[in-house]
């Protein structure tokens, strides 16, 4: 570039050798002649122009301009960009970055004269002063490139002011046609000059210029109009380019009919290319014989925002914008960090796995249609990484738009895996998934998993429960299983496997709900609207609506063996200078002992092989963890589980309205398995990245923990069976009375049985007998009518004989019972008959 090389020419020298007040007396007077050529041009004129100059700050910097922001996750191994997001479409390029073409198109469009100048023309001045004092106008404004790039520093600082009228006041003074401004650009303009070299000065209005709309910089105009980078632009690019700028209303390559009017002002900056000696006659003619049309012009609409992100990561990319307020990296408060976001040039590098992602959303979109037409469909898969917090996944059924250009039931800007501050979403309720931290709390207490409870649905008054936060709580609370057939004692792991309500309320009557909520609080639970857990005895059954993002961190706590990590999003920022700066903390405690948190998923191990999550598992050799949620009405279903690496929670269900998921979906599908699908197709291809390992064992103290064997209580009496139940801590309830043989009142059998553990303080069950059995005596071998003797005694009232012949050689034997019938030792009513087989040696 020739004049990329020239020195500082005949204007410059006259700057410094008259120094810049006497500089400044010239370019005064000409500029307030030049925006207001109608005035007379006194010498009070002059001296009151001289003064303002001379008031007017004289310092300008350089700064950095309002750039984009970058959004990366991770593919195959390496970043992979995923959205770009900005308030200007501008992306700063250094020297060596941007076209010859478009240096020496830059300088013979806007200023043929920047090398030789000392910030203003004075030259260009004067030339447009006698111009506008003969035509009476102010058609010249003879701005230099300093100048413009005074202005547009001036504009752009305008624009980040806080308040619409700040920024209208601002914009006036660094644009509107009124002598003052143009003065005090001038004197900005000089002292700039003497503060940057030429290079700079270029680059940096190539950086900030305007090429219409929101495109700024000479790199963001380079991929709209031809899809390249700057560096690459040839000539005929460049011109047409640089012809944008002083009138992108009437020459942006926007607009077809922008063309005609966009190729006369290029053809006139390679003239003057061509005159400067920046290119030869053969490059010129080949430049100005370049149409400009769609053969040439290739149009890249920018792709601003989470709208127009990769299809498979919008909702995550929109988490990453909601989230800036988050990060410390941006600054140190929430104003600063959205502030330092609006003005961009920062590349985010988030913990998003976009090979698991793409899975997760195909998952979605294919299994949990949202056109289905019987109910407002909803779905939502998030994966958390054990032992770091790092969010891998975040997946929904819709399809992101916050532009309003598209609507439907399939389309939506709320994120369902998030919580309302972070996505727009209140959360859903979580159901059985929830009673992981009863089960948690339980174990904290010193109780076991081998522990029974009474597992049956039922009322019970809820002042018996305690409640330390927001107790106490009253009335009746009733409730009931999922299936009919759940009643009487279970263990803690089976109904664990099985999600028994009535166990888990029989669990947290044993407990303070308060605690339980406690529980949760330590592994992140929250509710997503923002208010507080609630703790009414309903609450240990799943009421609180959670975010999916909140499950699955709390079950990725339980798989690392009790430490909680917050879930993160980000892992590095490199700022707009290059520097690395820290992603989020994940904020890693311990929440729950290790033995606490073994036991538990030792328990939901069985959820996964012999348990309501039995269809989701993946049965590929990884070990998982899991549970359950389905809630009233089914309206809502979740299956939240973890394998030793990774947490996955899935929900599926209504967004709004309350149409049940255990029904056929319009597409023929079942919606309660809805869940297990995506799960199992998203854990698979998880645990195939992500291997993990087997889950070390339960606590043996908190297999039993604090429970006491039941004793055998058949055939006490009552008052015998309660005295020894008493002894060891527990009550005696009578449940029902059965015929049996043991005498009347007397125990038949427990609930729980004996030999099972139970809970100090448990109610057990007895069944009694009414004594209306009696074991069958042996008779056979007796004469008949000591046998029937036999039998009255003992009640039995209906006694028949069958003669059996004998032989004369049995003669012996003759009156000898020899069956009976029902046999001894059964257990038979009195009342039924007996019927006695007796030998006979004439019947």
């Amino acid at each position: 570039m020739k004049n990329s090389q020239r020195s500082r020419g005949a204007g410059s020298a006259l700057g410094a050798l008259l120094g810049l007040s006497v500089f400044s007396v010239i370019a005064g007077v000409l500029v307030a002649v030049l925006v207001a050529p109608a005035m007379a041009v006194s010498s009070a004129a002059a001296s009151s122009t001289i003064d303002i100059f001379d008031s007017l700050p004289s310092y300008i910097e350089i700064n950095a301009q309002p750039q984009q922001n970058r959004i990366f996750a991770t593919k195959n191994g390496k970043p992979v960009q995923i959205a770009t997001v900005y308030d200007q479409n501008r992306q700063e390029v250094a020297w060596d970055e941007v076209s010859e073409f478009a240096l020496d198109a830059a300088v013979s469009g806007e200023d043929r004269r920047f090398f030789e100048t000392g910030g203003i023309d004075v030259q260009g001045l004067a030339r447009a002063t006698i111009h506008n004092l003969a035509t009476g106008t102010a058609d010249e404004g003879a701005s230099s490139i300093t100048q413009q790039l005074v202005k547009n520093i001036l504009i752009q600082k305008a624009l980040t002011l806080p308040t619409k009228a700040e920024r209208k006041v601002a914009l006036q003074q660094a644009a509107g046609p009124t002598p003052d401004r143009k003065i005090r650009e001038v004197k900005l303009a000089i002292s700039m000059d003497k503060k940057y070299t030429k290079h700079e000065i270029l680059l940096a209005y190539l950086n900030i210029a305007g090429f219409g709309g929101n495109t700024y910089g000479i790199q963001a105009a380079a991929e709209q109009f031809y899809n390249t980078d700057a560096k690459h632009l040839t000539a005929a690019q460049a011109a047409s380019l640089i012809a944008i700028v002083q009138h992108p209303e009437t020459r942006s390559l926007n607009d077809p009919a922008n063309y005609p009017e966009n190729k006369e002002r290029r053809d006139v900056i390679l003239g003057w290319m061509l005159a400067e000696g920046n290119i030869t006659q053969a490059q010129h003619d080949e430049a100005v014989a370049t149409p400009v049309d769609k053969t040439t012009v290739t149009i890249t609409e920018p792709r601003n925002g989470c709208t127009y992100a990769s299809k498979y990561a919008k909702y995550f990319c929109d988490y990453i914008q909601k989230s800036v307020k988050d990060l410390t990296a941006l600054g140190a408060d929430p104003e600063t960090r959205a502030e330092n976001w609006k003005h961009g040039g920062y590349d985010v590098y988030t913990t998003l796995d976009y090979d698991l992602q793409t899975v997760a959303q195909k998952a979605s979109w294919e299994l949990a249609p949202a056109s289905e037409t019987r109910l407002r469909l909803g779905s939502s898969t998030v994966s958390v990484q054990v032992g770091t917090g790092r969010i891998l996944v975040m997946a929904q059924n819709t399809k992101f738009d916050d532009t309003g250009e598209t609507s439907g039931r399939s389309v939506s800007s709320v994120n369902f895996s998030t919580d309302k501050s972070y996505g727009g979403s209140g959360g859903f309720q979580p159901g059985s998934t929830y009673k992981i931290f009863t089960l948690l709390n339980w174990l904290q207490n010193g109780h076991g998993i081998n522990e029974s409870v009474d597992g049956s649905g039922r009322t019970v008054s809820q002042s018996t429960f305690s409640d330390s936060c927001n107790g106490p709580w009253t009335g009746p609370y009733t409730f009931g299983n999922d299936e009919a057939g759940e009643k009487g004692s279970y263990t803690v792991a089976a109904a664990t496997a099985k999600s028994v309500n009535g166990a888990f309320i029989s669990m947290s009557l044993q407990l303070d709900l308060c605690e339980i909520a406690k529980t949760a609080k330590s592994l992140g639970v929250h509710r997503a609207d923002g208010d507080p857990l609630e703790t009414r005895p309903s609450s240990v059954l799943g009421v609180n609506e959670v975010a999916p993002l909140t499950m699955s961190a709390a079950y990725a706590g339980i798989a690392s063996g009790g430490k909680y990590c917050s879930p993160i999003a980000v892992d590095k920022v490199i700022g707009p200078d290059g520097a690395t700066l820290p992603g989020q903390d994940a904020k890693c405690h311990r929440a729950l002992e290790s033995s606490v948190a073994n036991t538990a998923a030792y328990a939901m191990a069985s959820v996964m092989t012999g348990g309501t999550g039995g269809q989701s598992n993946p049965n590929d050799g990884t070990p998982h963890i899991g549970k359950t949620g389905t809630t009233d009405e089914s309206n809502q279903t979740w299956m939240v589980g973890a394998s030793r690496k990774v947490a996955t929670a899935v929900w599926v269900g209504n967004v709004s309205g309350h149409v049940p998921l255990r029904s056929y979906l319009s597409n023929g599908s079942y919606g309660a398995t809805i869940r297990h699908n995506i799960w199992r197709t998203t854990m698979l291809e998880v645990d195939s990245k992500y291997p993990g390992g087997a889950f070390p064992p339960a606590a043996s103290a908190l297999l039993k923990g604090s429970g006491i064997t039941v004793p055998n209580l058949a055939g006490l009496t009552l008052p015998e069976a309660t005295a020894q139940l008493k002894g060891l801590g527990f009550t005696l309830t009578v449940t029902d009375q059965i015929s049996s043989a043991l005498p009347a009142g007397s125990v038949v059998r427990s609930s729980p049985g004996a030999g099972t553990i139970a809970s100090r303080g448990s109610a057990i069950s007895v069944v009694t007998s009414n004594g209306k059995l009696a074991k069958m005596p042996k008779v056979v071998g007796l004469q008949f009518a000591d046998a029937s003797g036999r039998l009255s005694a003992a009640g039995f009232t209906t006694i028949s004989e069958l003669c059996i012949p004998l032989a004369p050689s049995n003669a012996a034997r003759d009156g000898y019972v020899v069956a009976s019938s029902p046999g001894s030792g059964r257990t038979v009513k009195r009342t039924d008959h007996i019927g006695l087989s007796v030998g006979r040696t004439a019947c």
